[in-house]
């Protein structure tokens, strides 16, 4: 009934006027709601209905709002409008959804029905998402931080991830993941007790929910413009998205309101009826009929034809008359797959020159045009998706049809949506601009479709998925074919895919590709691809697309001028399209039931090779000089046989070919290994590097198994079956090395130069050894192949966890069992590697945890073919044999220089027993012996190598001999038999003692005449036709096949054969004939040249002889067995042998010997009359001269390899000691020590014109020196804890209590009460910002280092310092600098004098202390007279300022007042001695050895500072001097006048500060004896001030107890030097200042806690004083150079007051010491008391509290240290990746976190950005002075700002493999690395991030 109503109202009146619709909106929604509920209600509804459907006409009327978007939105004002009615009509769907209630209440009530079984949160890119292995069941399993936390993973194998594409959360869902996984919220199935819905409740839903859906279906069929030809309209489609964006958004928001509501989306959304009536089109509606006509014209041109044009200018149009078909065709038809007429010839060429591009065939059939044409949507959802698609999938779109998925009726039908409509998303995804987005939307919903096994399964069954799938592929990677030029380029019909194209090499294809994959996971389903066999030939044609692609030609003449680099898309391709699948379908074929399958696969698969050589013409020669990689089609056969083999019990030769096909397999996988061989010889260096690139991807661990090793199986299946002599001739054939197998001593080669020889031969040898040892597919298990890998990655070099993960090829299908990180995986680790924890090196850069080989693993498993198979680079095989020479020397197993070892090899499967026989064949005992030979005779191009091979060759012969040979047999056929040929049969055992007496080498010859017309005695064995002509009979009855096959065989043989004895020696030819160069054709007779050479050996003697070669000594073989016959009944030949060479030929004697007595008496035979080897007749004079010569050279060259390596290793060496930064032995010493009087000048050494001498006046001498601002320092706290980094809301951090705080504080206070000159001089400033001055030692003349600075900056080198702001690297050591600081000229001699005591009382030296600093010009040079030295004073000075900002110098309130340039100038030196201070560890007592010291340039620094201060002279008035050794008469005088503020009381003045204005306004250089009066003098004040604040902290009745007590010995004799007297009369004066009086009572209490005992205050005392000590100590080490003592902790107070002077020296420490006993008052002390306390009290009678703050000093700084961090790095991941930045109130893209105080900012964000500064910088200037640590959260790395410079650091967190994981990319827990951070806070220190770490960028501000 409602439809019928529905029906009516479409067709029925036009809406009202827009004046009555306005009057109409006015009415109150919600009473209108209500009505139109009530009136639903009723049985008899249609009312109500009518009603309700005229209201959403109106409001929802489609037209206005995109008519207007559309045509004048361009204009702003359209806009406005629109959106307006758009708010309307949304406010009107809530209000009639709520029935009148209020829309929040309605939805809190749909969600109390919600059964939440599902989490399905789905979000999009970026987001951070976890995926645990083990609770897994499909690998694409992922769940949502917060289901993730609330589930136990604890010990799974999980990690987190940023989704690439997006996701959805499966937590709740059984067929994705195991339910122990499950969080608590989705544990329970709570569909049971969830109560029924109400109807009423979501009645008003039913009917508002379809109009609103079919009104935005409209919107997108209004919206939708077909893109014109030329521009793409991406700018349109984004402008209705927009405005649809509430919409959809209030769809969304619908979804979230759970089950009850999902499931009415779900019935408007499938419903057929509602559809139909809605956008039929149909009636007089002009607004509907006109978007009708719109969605068929979109229809029409979705290229439901096939879009046949190239892409190639953006986006065309399809041509009108092209052949059609339709997406719905796949759906529908079950029937064959139809066909694509070729009849579109007029295809346009993507103009790239890729010749004609040829269209293929699809299997034949026809197809019902009706179904072709026609895209039929049954419903909302489907047209939906259409339109999805059609927008290239809008986020939101996709957001909505996933959040949907928990309804499982929907998932259904969505799915096969979906389905229907893969090949229009196919169409849309190959024009779109956005590809790489859209992929990802795609993949984001078939993920969620797809891995889901049940699902899967249905689709395929009922709407032909595998079929859809397949042929969508098909035909998307027809668009892009072009004809193969491989083997018979002209006649070739073979296409293959085109790897340039913009489809392959932007990776199009993947999600279609990854699609597949995901579901041939599925058993259910991949067991139906394996059973159909129509879809198996569709899919081999598809892997034959990919067969022989991007064919490589060698370049001969010139390099090639553009290296394409298309290969990454070749290997990608072939790789995602043709392996990955391959594995799935491979995982499936693991029981016997499965033998079927892998029958289809072989056979299609054949049927598509043979096609394949058919197609490009092969017959039997491959094409030369050409290679290609992509050999698909040879892998799968491959694969399946192996598996067939492995785990079905199949017969091998059961799936087998012929022999010919045998023969035309191995040829391409053979050119495959010829070419790798002839890359690495650098054959092809004219084609580029990309070549190389190709031959090191082949053999890449992500690549091997699916590359390089089926290959070496497939050629070792045909080895096994095919003849020997065969396989062996066309091995050496390829390898291009037949020429050079001749025993004589020249040859000529026609087909190789004679450079590449020796490395082909080579190349050969290795691959006969591989083919032959290689275990992998042929009877190893799956833990021994993952062991033997494992191996051979840990012997190459030490690995890290997550490297030895990626480099040990896994099983690419994920579901394929070895999952990287299981169990197997770890325990095969562990047993054999050991883990060495990440260490560091002093150079500062960090390693990583590494796993190394277990002692016994090199002893017993290093196995050198594995590692050789396996590297990607060859310098990788030498490191593995030097690791292993390093071990067998330091392990004492073998000291010389080893060979590779010879390894037992597992059994081989019974199925390829016959591989072993390529080793007892003729023709590999010939190759041997004629190698042997050469090596023996020194002939030209043979290597140790080669001799390994040839060795162990031999040695796997003797393993694997045929057990049957007996002695009698073989000694029966005698001497006679072998008249004919080389050997007498094919077993190496025996044919190893047979001699060979003559051979004669000669130019080819067909005709066997020759043979038999020799005389017999010298006949003896060219491998000749004789041989050919008696063998075919045998191969006849091998293979009943046709004559065709053994005449190929035959022939190829004979070419080898003739080719062998071919070429004689150069030096007995009498005529070369010209044809030598080709081979003859068999009729044409050559001439010859025959010679005739005397060899008698056999391969035992060459042996014997080989030891006495390799061991320099005649007679040196002797047969072990002759003393020790047990040898020969119970052999110990060990598994695994060590040794080089020598080892090797006694290993292999001893084993001919066991296998046979014949061999046994020979080789004693052979012993008995050894000889000389004598070299062949025929070498002359000259010949031996030039090898003499060839060897020679070799031999320099491997010299000057040598040096050269020692050179480097040298240089390396000086740079790390000359950067190590901790240990500065090495440095030239900077001052030349005061032992030598009768030098009378310092002397420096100028490091760049290395000149010595005295620095002058007018040329002076520098310190190359860095200046940096720091505010470390102001980072002191005073209590130990070091503060934690906050992780929680609650957790803040204050600065208040940081040493920097605290200091501004006290000057802020003092310059609100007292004058602002004098307070300028009572503290010190610098704890922020403060400059700080290192330098490395080494000193230059300033004019050299002008002029090097002028090289600098000519230099248009990159370098990572800027040379304009003076920065440059020290010429020495390269350490960074920016500054030079003058040396001043003068003697460190003089020290010594000045350094004699005198006599003179105190009150003297305070005299004289006063004359000198009032005197001015007391500089030996004046600053008048303008000299280089002054000039470069005031330079650097200029410099030290400019290093820190200008907030961080100017305190005074009169701004530029030359106080603050003097306050600053002290400071200088202040911050200097602090910082060592707190280098030294905070204390003096470790004594002078610390490093700080010997590279200080305070001494420099402080005569630059001294000259600069005493610019300044201080009115003598108000030198502090006076106050504190004069008693001044007028107290009164101050009091007078008011109105000026008063001085600061020196009771307040910091008395550091004093002692550094004292000594700097002294003349330089400073005599010992007035320093040490100045320092006496301070003592007094400082201890004063340590009484004062002692009797403020204590409680009133202390103080009178001490009053009285104090006052009591006041009398007695010392009363000056006794702390209780003074004590008690600082009480005494202070209490008449007033500053007691009024006590808070807290206080009281607080400090009365506290019971001071005579101990606690002499330790008070002796600490308030101690940091005084401390600095002045260290400035009279660095002023008179002398040496600090060392001491406990507990006597530092006396040990530094003796080194002072202030302890006088006859001082006895027996009873306890008192810090009192160092007072040497040099006035009354009473007297100078009053006076100083008198200052204060004007000013504390007014303002109590701030002065009993001022006394109080806090001087007990605890060492600067960074924040503390949380164990486990999840902690700060979660809490600070989504935290809000309090500036710009978002979550930042990338948040960072500062380490020194814990501020939270944004790194690159503009959000934040201030004057072109981003916020990090600014951070960095303001928290740093200029450096910035900070933690970056996303990446758990650390950043390092440094003024305009930056770094990335490392970071201190890493797995429990001891790894980093910067950006997060694995995922791993991370845990804190204690040692790491500490040598990260070590550098923040020490203020070395400049000099340890290398590589600085500039940040331009934009961090």
């Amino acid at each position: 009934m409602a439809a019928a109503a529905a029906a009516a109202a479409v067709g029925g009146p036009q809406p009202p006027q827009p004046e009555l619709a306005a009057s109409g909106l006015a009415l109150d929604k919600a009473a209108t709601a209500a009505h139109l509920k009530a009136a639903l209600s009723r049985p008899d509804n249609r009312a109500g209905a009518e009603e309700l459907q005229a209201l959403l006409e109106r409001v929802l009327s489609a037209e206005r709002p995109l008519a207007a978007a559309g045509e004048e939105a361009a204009a702003a004002g359209g806009g406005g409008g629109a959106g307006a009615a758009e708010e309307e009509a949304l406010e009107w769907c809530k209000c009639l959804l709520a029935g009148g209630g209020g829309y929040e209440e309605f939805c809190a009530a749909v969600r109390a029905y919600d059964p939440a079984a599902l989490c399905g949160l789905v979000w999009t890119a970026n987001f951070v998402a976890y995926r645990c292995r083990t609770c897994g069941i499909s690998p694409c399993m992922s769940l949502c931080a917060e289901c993730f936390h609330q589930g136990d993973h604890t010990g799974h194998d999980f990690n987190m991830f940023r989704s690439q594409a997006g996701g959805a959360c499966d937590c709740g869902d059984s067929n994705v993941m195991r339910e122990s996984g499950f969080c608590k919220r989705h544990q329970i199935k709570s569909s049971s007790n969830i109560p029924c819905v109400p109807k009423d409740l979501l009645m008003m839903s039913e009917f508002v929910l379809p109009r609103f859906i079919f009104c935005l279906i409209q919107y997108l069929r209004e919206g939708y413009n077909e893109p014109a030809a030329d521009v793409p309209s991406e700018k349109d489609l984004n402008k209705v998205l927009q405005l649809l964006e509430p919409q959809i958004s209030f769809l969304e928001d619908l979804t979230k309101m759970g089950g009850a509501m999902r499931s009415v989306l779900t019935q408007v959304l499938t419903n057929q009826q509602n559809y139909k009536d809605l956008t039929s089109g149909l009636g007089e509606n002009a607004c509907a009929k006109k978007s009708h006509e719109k969605y068929l014209i979109a229809l029409k041109s979705s290229g439901l034809t096939y879009p046949e044009d190239k892409l190639v200018y953006g986006m065309q149009e399809p041509s009108a008359g092209t052949s059609t078909l339709a997406v719905q065709g796949f759906a529908g038809a079950a029937g064959p797959l139809g066909q694509v007429d070729s009849s579109d010839e007029e295809d346009q060429d993507g103009s790239q020159g890729l010749g004609k591009r040829k269209r293929v065939k699809l299997s034949s059939g026809t197809k019902d045009q009706s179904i072709m044409d026609v895209l039929k949507h049954k419903s909302f959802l489907e047209e939906l998706l259409f339109w999805t698609i059609k927008y290239e999938f809008p986020q939101k779109m996709v957001t909505f049809l996933l959040n949907m998925l928990p309804d499982q009726e929907y998932k259904v039908a969505f799915t096969k949506t979906f389905v229907q409509h893969y090949a229009f998303i196919m169409k849309t995804l190959k024009k779109s601009h956005e590809s790489d987005t859209m992929s990802n939307r795609i993949v984001h919903i078939s993920v969620q479709l797809f891995s889901n096994e049940e699902l899967a399964r249905q689709v395929t069954e009922e709407c032909q998925l595998l079929d859809i799938m397949v042929t969508v592929l098909l035909y998307m990677m027809e668009s892009c074919l072009i004809k193969s030029e491989l083997q018979d380029e002209e006649n070739s019909l073979h296409v293959v895919v085109n790897c340039g194209e913009a489809l392959l090499k932007n990776n199009t294809y993947w999600p279609l590709v990854s699609d597949f994959i995901n579901i041939l996971s599925h058993q259910s389903v991949a067991k139906r691809f394996l059973e159909d066999h129509g879809l198996l030939v569709t899919w081999m044609n598809f892997v034959s697309f990919f067969q022989g692609m991007n064919l490589n030609k060698r370049e001969l003449n010139e390099h090639v001028e553009f290296e394409s680099q298309t290969y990454y898309a070749a290997f990608a391709a072939e790789l995602e399209a043709c392996a990955q699948p391959m594995w799935g379908l491979l995982s499936h074929c693991k029981v016997r039931e499965t033998q079927e399958y892998t029958r289809n696969v072989v056979r299609y698969c054949l049927e598509a090779l043979q096609d394949w050589f058919d197609a490009i013409n092969f017959v039997d020669e491959p094409a030369p000089n050409q290679v290609t990689f992509h050999l698909p089609l040879h892998r799968y056969y491959a694969m399946f046989l192996s598996k067939a083999v492995k785990c079905q019990e199949l017969d091998l030769d059961s799936v087998l070919p012929d022999q010919e096909m045998l023969m035309k397999l191995m040829i391409h996988p053979l050119q495959i290994q010829a070419s790798l061989a002839e890359i690495h010889s650098n054959m092809w260096v004219r084609n580029g590097l990309q070549i190389k690139g190709q031959a090191m991807t082949y053999v890449q661990s992500h690549f091997c198994n699916s590359m390089i090793d089926p290959d070496i199986y497939l050629l070792q299946v045909c080895a096994s079956r095919l003849d020997p002599d065969y396989f062996i001739s066309s091995v050496f054939e390829r390898f291009k090395v037949v020429d050079l197998l001749t025993m004589a001593s020249q040859h000529q080669n026609t087909v190789l130069d004679a450079e590449h020889e020796r490395s082909m031969l080579e190349g050969a040898l290795t691959f006969l050894v591989i083919l032959l040892s290689l275990r992998l597919h042929l009877g190893m298990s799956d833990d021994e192949i993952l062991r033997a890998e494992m191996v051979a990655q840990l012997c190459m070099n030490d690995r890290t966890h997550s490297s030895l993960l990626d480099l040990i090829p896994e099983n690419p299908n994920p579901k394929s069992g070895i999952i990287p990180g299981s169990y197997s995986f770890e325990s095969v680790l562990s047993a054999v590697a050991d883990f060495k924890a990440p260490v560091f090196e002093p150079g500062g850069s960090m390693q990583q945890g590494m796993y190394t080989p277990k002692a016994e693993v090199w002893d017993q498993e290093f196995d050198p073919v594995m590692v050789i198979l396996r590297t990607v680079y060859r310098r990788d095989v030498q490191s593995a044999m030097d690791r292993y020479t390093a071990f067998l020397k330091q392990s004492g197993k073998f000291p010389g220089n080893p060979w590779p070892p010879y390894k037992k090899r597992t059994s081989l499967h019974p199925s390829y027993k016959g591989l072993m026989r390529l080793l007892h064949c003729k023709t590999l005992h010939i190759v041997l012996f004629t190698l042997l030979y050469k090596i023996l005779m020194d002939h030209q191009n043979l290597s140790e190598h080669v001799l390994c091979m040839v060795l162990y060759l031999i040695e796997l012969g003797l393993e694997n001999s045929a057990e049957e040979e007996s002695d009698e047999e073989a000694s029966v056929g005698g001497p006679e038999r072998c008249h004919d040929s080389w050997f007498p049969g094919s077993n190496l055992v025996s044919n190893m003692r047979h001699f060979i007496n003559y051979v004669r080498v000669r130019v080819p010859d067909t005709a066997p005449e020759v043979k038999r017309d020799s005389p017999a005695s010298t006949s003896s064995d060219n491998m000749g036709s004789s041989q050919s002509l008696r063998r075919p009979k045998v191969l006849q009855r091998e293979n009943s096949g046709t004559a065709q096959v053994f005449s190929l065989v035959a022939e190829r043989r004979k070419k080898f054969q003739e080719i062998i004895n071919r070429s004689s020696s150069e030096a007995n030819q009498v005529v070369r004939p010209k044809t030598s160069n080709k081979w003859s054709a068999p009729g044409s007779a050559p001439q010859l040249t025959t010679a005739i050479l005397e060899i008698k050996e056999s391969i035992l003697s060459l042996l014997i002889k080989l030891h006495h070669k390799l061991s320099g000594k005649q007679n040196s073989y002797y047969p072990p067995w002759l003393d020790d016959i047990e040898l020969l009944i119970q052999p110990e030949i060990p598994k695994y042998s060590h040794g080089d060479g020598i080892t090797a030929v006694e290993r292999i004697l001893l084993k001919a010997a066991l296998q046979s007595r014949m061999n046994k008496r020979i080789i004693e035979e052979i012993c008995r009359k050894v000889t000389p080897p004598v070299p062949p007749k025929k070498i002359t004079a000259a010949e031996k001269k030039t090898l003499d010569k060839e060897e020679r050279r070799q031999k320099a060259r491997e010299r000057q390899q040598k040096l050269l390596a020692e050179f480097a290793s040298r240089q390396k060496s000086f740079m790390e000691t000359a950067m190590d930064v901790d240990s500065p032995e090495n440095d030239i010493p900077m001052e030349i020590t005061a032992a030598e009087p009768q030098v009378s000048e310092a002397v420096y050494d100028c490091v760049i014109c290395g000149q010595s001498g005295p620095s002058s006046e007018d040329r002076p001498t520098g310190l190359v020196v860095l200046l940096q601002a720091s505010s470390v320092l102001g980072q002191c706290r005073d209590n130990v804890e070091p503060k934690k980094l906050p992780i929680t809301e609650e957790e803040q951090i204050y600065p208040w209590d940081t040493c920097a705080a605290v200091h501004d504080v006290r000057l802020s206070l003092l310059q609100r009460y007292f004058k602002d000159s004098s307070c300028l001089l009572a503290v010190s400033i610098g704890w922020e910002g403060g400059v700080y001055v290192q330098t490395c030692g080494h000193t230059l003349h300033i004019d050299c280092h002008k002029s090097y600075m002028e090289s600098l900056r000519n230099d248009q080198v990159l370098q990572g310092f800027s040379v304009d702001k003076g920065e440059f690297t020290c010429p020495l050591c390269r350490q960074f600098a920016n500054s030079v600081l003058p040396c001043y000229p003068g003697s460190h001699v003089e020290n010594n004098l000045w350094q004699r005591t005198s006599n003179k009382s105190i009150q003297d030296l305070i005299k004289e202390v006063e004359e000198l600093q009032g005197r001015p010009g007391a500089f030996p040079v004046s600053i008048s007279s303008e000299t280089n030295l002054s000039k470069e004073m005031e330079s650097v000075m200029k410099d030290i300022k400019n290093t820190t900002q200008k907030k961080y110098r100017d305190y005074s309130k009169t701004p530029g007042s030359p106080d603050n340039d003097f306050l600053f100038m002290y400071s200088v030196a202040r911050t200097n001695l602090e910082l060592e201070l707190i280098h030294r560890g905070g204390n003096l007592c470790s004594g002078g050895a610390s490093t700080a010291g010997k590279r200080s340039c305070l001494n420099q620094l402080f005569h630059v500072l001294a000259l600069h201060m005493r610019l300044y002279s201080i009115d003598a008035e108000f030198n502090p001097w006076r106050k504190l050794t004069q008693l001044v008469e007028e107290m009164n005088s101050q009091l007078g006048n008011e109105e000026q503020q008063p001085e600061v009381p020196i009771l307040y003045h910091d008395v550091t500060s004093l002692l550094l204005i004292q000594i700097l306004m002294m003349p330089q250089p400073l005599r010992k004896e007035h320093f040490t009066c100045i320092v006496k003098v301070l003592f007094t004040l400082l201890y004063t001030q340590a009484l004062a604040a002692l009797s403020v902290k204590c409680s009133e009745e202390d103080r009178s107890a001490w009053k009285h007590a104090g006052a009591v010995k006041k009398s007695t004799c010392d009363a000056e030097k006794s702390y209780e007297v003074l004590l008690s009369f600082v009480i005494n004066e202070l209490s008449k200042a007033k500053l007691y009086r009024e006590e808070g009572t807290q206080e009281c209490a607080m400090a009365s806690a506290i019971a001071w005992s005579p101990e606690s205050m002499e330790k008070y005392l002796q600490d308030f004083c101690l940091p005084f000590l401390r600095i002045t100590s260290l400035l009279q080490h660095h002023l008179f150079g002398e040496d600090l003592p060392s001491c406990q902790e507990e006597e530092e107070f006396s040990v530094l007051a003796s080194c002072l002077g202030l302890l006088p020296t006859f001082y006895q420490t027996e009873h306890p010491f008192v810090s009192a006993s160092c007072l040497d008052w040099p006035l009354p002390a009473f007297d100078i008391i009053t006076q100083w306390c008198s200052e204060i009290k004007s000013f504390t009678e007014r303002h109590a509290e701030q002065g009993k703050a001022l006394l109080i000093q806090e001087s007990k700084w605890k060492l600067p240290h960074l924040l503390q961090l949380p164990e486990n790095y999840n902690t700060i991941f979660q809490y600070y990746h989504r935290k809000t930045c309090s500036v710009c109130t978002k979550v930042p893209k990338d948040p960072a976190v500062c380490l020194v105080c814990g501020t939270f900012v944004c790194l690159k964000g503009l959000c934040c950005k201030q004057q072109s500064y981003c916020e990090c910088v600014l951070h960095s200037q303001n928290c740093g002075a200029g450096t910035g640590i900070f933690l970056l959260i996303n990446a758990s790395v650390i950043i390092i700002i440094r003024g305009h410079r930056f770094c990335l650091w490392g970071s201190v967190y890493l797995d429990a493999h001891g790894e980093e994981d910067r950006d997060l990319r694995r995922g791993k827990p991370l845990y804190i690395c204690k040692e790491r951070y500490k040598v990260l806070e070590q550098q923040w220190i020490s203020h070395t991030f400049d000099h340890i770490n290398k590589r600085w960028g500039p940040h331009y501000n934009g961090l």
